[in-house]
């Protein structure tokens, strides 16, 4: 495969899988096309005749990429690991947006890559590349330079973070209901109806951003999210529906204004369990929100 323009159309061919395994790793569509560009460079740089499966070949290549830049996010973090809200994927609240189904189609969300971000590189990389994308630990323990053995240990450490995610609602409708009624409570002060949507021991966190330095703020319980909860009532009016990584949420935005929050939730038996706000400016400034226009 030496003709340029095959090996482009083989490349594109894979592109979706590769930003999807990226995503997963990264938490970030931004660094996520950046991993996948580095890939297609080192793919035009390399002699192919030899390459028995190229999407086996760029999944590799795309997990040290991935790998490379976790490592050195994480050299260069100064706030503890896991303080950085992964960015969120928004899409319309119809369903109507294939590109984002098609990314999201094994179901990352939010909480998942919370969780995800809290793993060591290595750890992050053994999870994504097995329990994902069925990638044998054989492949996986050359990108992390340690023996099958000890690939598969961490990708089960990843495993046992992970287990621990309740399973969201899988019907959307009833998701969006409960999101609404926690809307329609937060606008009008109702406590005792706000209360009813939260389990008990629901999670909020907090992204905001340079604003508030340090880990995004995180409150547990329902009274403690009622109260924040209170805190936005005045822009509940301004709440747009949406899908946020394929669950219900709200993009809170003025006319024709920048966004000035995302909300993702994780619904599970009809009742909120984790909350999910990003309202740090820098960052939604660089969110793709295009899926919500028209």
């Amino acid at each position: 495969m030496n003709d340029a323009d095959e090996l482009a159309r083989a490349f594109e061919a894979h592109r979706a899988h590769l930003r999807s395994v990226a995503y997963r790793m990264l938490g970030s569509m931004s660094d996520a096309d950046d991993a996948v560009q580095e890939a297609w460079l080192r793919l035009s740089r390399t002699e192919t005749s030899a390459v028995e499966s190229l999407g086996a070949w760029l999944t590799t290549v795309v997990g040290r990429v991935c790998l490379d830049m976790l490592r050195s996010r994480r050299s260069r973090r100064e706030e503890p690991v896991g303080a950085r809200m992964p960015e969120p994927i928004v899409s319309r609240d119809d369903g109507s947006d294939p590109e984002h189904e098609a990314l999201l189609a094994d179901s990352v969300g939010l909480a998942l890559l919370v969780v995800l971000e809290q793993l060591s590189p290595a750890e992050r990389l053994a999870f994504v590349l097995h329990d994902m994308f069925a990638i044998p630990f054989e492949d996986i323990a050359g990108i992390v330079g340690r023996s099958p053995a000890a690939a598969r240990q961490l990708a089960s450490r990843g495993r046992r973070r992970v287990q621990g995610i309740p399973p969201p609602d899988a019907d959307i409708g009833r998701q969006r209901r409960v999101v609404d009624a926690f809307l329609a409570a937060a606008r009008g002060g109702d406590f005792d109806a706000l209360v009813a949507l939260l389990h008990p021991d629901v999670v909020m966190r907090i992204d905001r951003g340079a604003a508030r330095p340090g880990a995004p703020d995180t409150l547990h319980g329902a009274v403690a999210v009622f109260e924040q909860a209170r805190t936005f009532a005045h822009l509940a009016g301004l709440a747009r529906p949406a899908l946020i990584n394929g669950a219900a949420g709200f993009v809170v935005a003025r006319e024709g204004g920048p966004p000035l929050a995302v909300a993702g939730f994780t619904v599970a038996n009809g009742r909120i369990v984790e909350i999910d706000l990003l309202a740090d400016p820098a960052r939604l400034r660089g969110l793709d929100l295009t899926a919500l226009e028209g």
